[in-house]
């Protein structure tokens, strides 16, 4: 056997070495061996379901590049969720094109090197490449972009589904149907390859084929005490779906299907409210709403943060949203974050909690859930923790800011569609 056989054998059979000579010495022959011989050498659709943190994109930088030395005749149509996304996967490429190991197969299989004849964040074009179609050898789209006119050998789908498909029905439906399209761009004989991982019963892995899958405990890549930790600090529903690659039922679930993106500027001129943390793993939850035809319009962000520390960006939340006052209970603290707030001019009101926390949930926001509207800048885990939420949920402080801030200004909701010319409401705060 020849050097160049050689070499091929070797690039086709070991690729999770040539990965580790790339710089992801994370990488180890199983799972990843295998996953990189399937990219690499399958001839029919292939489906990679692994669970967060398995280096599935590492991996498959290195597989791209080995691809386009491999087998440059090919283009290949490269997709991410959005397009800032696929910047990152197109940097990783170029460092494995570049790494010595890669250049070292280019000079053994064509006697020289590689060098990037295009280069740019969504695109890349080597001076290995044997079509005449005038398509770039790498191209990288976000799923939501056009693909009118575009067309592939190989199509490959990385991460196109995220939190935002666990939380909305509207996103799922949406992923599915641009999903669809991917048929159409794919050339007759070509591959479409999926990796990601599973977020809900019902998103895109639904339509996919061939799917293989990975949990936390078969890839072996987490040792036991990773994985408690993670099951400390996560809630079972998004551990199930994230590392055990399984949807556990949620009958005790109280909020689902929440409606997102609703234009931002349908929740300024409203009133907040702060749930704020002090110690420990509490989150810092920051809720801003107006109503406007009987709705809620919701803008939600949380930190995993002591108020203290995120008090500028809160002021700053504020004033972008022409927001009024800005409600806090004075239980934890006696008032001290609310007179920290005030003296950097927000316009505070304080009052004493005394109604338990799962009954006001329950009650004030589970009644008026239907007519929640979440703008668009919401944070994604703001959202997640509502619809994450019961009774013995580990973690509450979305839920409660907006609960609290219903509780406030709901009974105004059949009697104005601006909430900021209520002043009478709140004779009973302290400001």
């Amino acid at each position: 056997m020849n050097d160049v056989d050689l070499a091929v054998k070797f690039a086709r059979e070991m690729p999770y070495k040539i990965a580790r000579e790339v710089g992801f010495k994370d990488v180890r022959e199983y799972p990843h061996n295998e996953w990189m011989r399937e990219i690499i050498t399958g001839k029919a659709d292939y489906t990679l379901l692994a669970h967060r943190g398995s280096y599935k994109s590492s991996v498959l930088s290195v597989c791209i590049a080995l691809i386009m030395v491999l087998m440059p005749y090919q283009n290949i149509i490269f997709l991410r969720k959005a397009d800032n996304d696929v910047a990152e996967m197109i940097r990783m490429v170029k460092k494995a094109l570049d790494s010595e190991v890669i250049q070292s197969l280019a000079l053994i299989l064509y006697k020289k090197r590689i060098i990037l004849t295009e280069s740019t964040t969504s695109s890349i074009t080597t001076n290995l490449f044997m079509s005449a179609s005038g398509a770039s050898q790498l191209l990288g789209i976000g799923l939501k972009s056009s693909i009118t006119g575009k067309h592939g050998d190989l199509v490959i789908t990385d991460d196109i589904c995220n939190i935002t498909d666990r939380i909305s029905k509207a996103e799922r439906d949406r992923t599915k149907l641009q999903y669809q399209e991917l048929g159409n761009i794919r050339n007759r004989g070509g591959r479409i390859i999926n990796l990601g991982t599973k977020w809900h019963t019902d998103d895109v892995f639904t339509l996919m084929d061939n799917i293989h899958s990975y949990d936390c405990y078969t890839t072996k890549i987490m040792t036991q005490a990773q994985i408690d930790d993670l099951k400390d600090r996560m809630t079972p529903s998004l551990f199930s779906c994230n590392y055990e690659l399984r949807i556990i039922p949620s009958d005790d679930v109280l909020f689902t299907d929440p409606k997102t993106g609703a234009p931002r500027e349908m929740a300024m001129q409203g009133e907040s409210h702060v749930d704020a943390a002090y110690y420990g793993e509490d989150w810092t939850a920051y809720t801003t709403i107006a109503i406007h035809d009987r709705k809620f319009y919701v803008l939600g962000k949380c930190w995993r943060k002591h108020i203290e520390d995120v008090e500028d960006q809160i002021v700053a939340i504020q004033n972008e949203m022409k927001a009024g006052r800005l409600h806090m209970e004075t239980n934890a603290d006696k008032g001290y974050a609310a007179k920290s707030l005030k003296q950097k001019g927000v316009r505070v009101a304080t009052y004493h909690e005394s109604q338990n926390k799962y009954i006001k949930i329950s009650s004030y926001l589970k009644a008026e859930w239907a007519d929640v509207i979440f703008v668009e800048g919401t944070d994604p885990k703001y959202i997640e923790m509502i619809c994450d939420y019961n009774e013995d949920a580990e973690h509450d402080d979305c839920p409660d800011s907006l609960a609290s801030l219903i509780r406030i200004i709901g009974r105004r909701k059949n009697r104005t569609t601006e909430t900021r010319t209520v002043e009478d409401a709140f004779s009973r705060y302290t400001y």
